[in-house]
């Protein structure tokens, strides 16, 4: 078995704000250097609902597909299929909790997994993905903290 990434920080809101800027707002924040297009100005969206598609619409309109949503449970817990700029039969798993810290604070714990469907790959991508990760928090932490 090749380790799950783990990674747990606080953000500066309520759950329910932290939950809505991951899903909603993700377009705020998400950088353009860690999209498949790499458009600026382009929408992340997720749509809420197991099975909803997770993806990138550039500003014509072309979608590229990223996952699906597994788990839809607001503002507390999220979980989708995560297959950004690969084949979706490489799909790992990604889950997230939001815990709330009293009522202007939240605990955010990812485990990013399954690392091992990819074979030889697997702890290549687990490490590519571990730096997109690092890439990514800091302009989350940064959105949650605005209103």
């Amino acid at each position: 078995m090749i380790e799950p990434i783990r990674i747990s920080f606080e953000v500066a809101c309520p759950a329910d704000h932290a939950f809505a800027v991951w899903t909603a707002r993700t377009s705020s924040w998400w950088p353009a250097a860690h999209t498949v297009s790499g458009e600026k100005g382009l929408q992340v969206v997720f749509e809420g609902r197991p099975g909803g598609r997770i993806f990138e619409r550039t500003t014509t309109g072309v979608e590229i597909e990223w996952g699906e949503v597994t788990v839809w449970e607001p503002p507390l817990r999220l979980g989708y299929l995560w297959h950004i700029a690969t084949d979706s039969s490489d799909a790992t798993e990604v889950e997230i909790h939001f815990v709330p810290q009293g009522d202007a604070a939240t605990r955010v714990d990812i485990e990013h997994r399954g690392w091992e469907r990819l074979g030889a790959r697997g702890p290549g991508w687990r490490d590519a993905n571990q730096a997109g990760w690092d890439g990514v928090l800091p302009d989350y932490n940064a959105a949650c903290s605005q209103s």
